[in-house]
């Protein structure tokens, strides 16, 4: 999961919603006092949300279904997911696909040197447990 120091925005029903530390450079909203619920009040909604401006993450984000909170869940919460999360810095999308490239091939030049950079590192490892401690820093 991202360590979050880069700056970050969402942008939903034609408003724009930014990380409360870039508020004084960017002409946005404060994500900090919006919630999800407010922006995306049903499912089927969409948002686009651009994390890193010089790497430029960029994920479309789809709310299914808006369900009930569950008795005796922590919210949020995830509750699965697909693949590792990029490292920081690795360089947008094209430089993460370097990257994954690289460290599955012991032969590619930058092997030992992302190694020494990253350490092992799993392009297909998920851990739903570690994203949720992550978000418990959220609360």
């Amino acid at each position: 999961m991202a360590d979050h120091y880069h700056l970050y925005d969402f942008e939903v029903g034609g408003e724009r919603y930014t990380d409360p530390r870039g508020m004084d450079d960017l002409d946005m909203e404060d994500a900090s006092r919006v919630k999800l619920a407010q922006v995306a009040p049903q499912g089927k909604s969409k948002l686009r949300y651009t994390y890193d401006f010089g790497d430029n993450w960029q994920h479309e984000v789809v709310v299914e279904k808006v369900v009930s909170p569950e008795e005796g869940m922590t919210y949020p919460a995830c509750i699965g997911g697909k693949r590792a999360c990029p490292p920081e810095d690795v360089g947008g999308p094209w430089g993460y696909m370097e990257f994954a490239e690289a460290i599955r091939d012991p032969e590619h030049e930058q092997h030992e040197e992302f190694l020494q950079w990253r350490g092992e590192f799993d392009p297909e490892a998920f851990d739903p447990d570690a994203v949720n401690k992550q978000l418990k820093r959220l609360r």
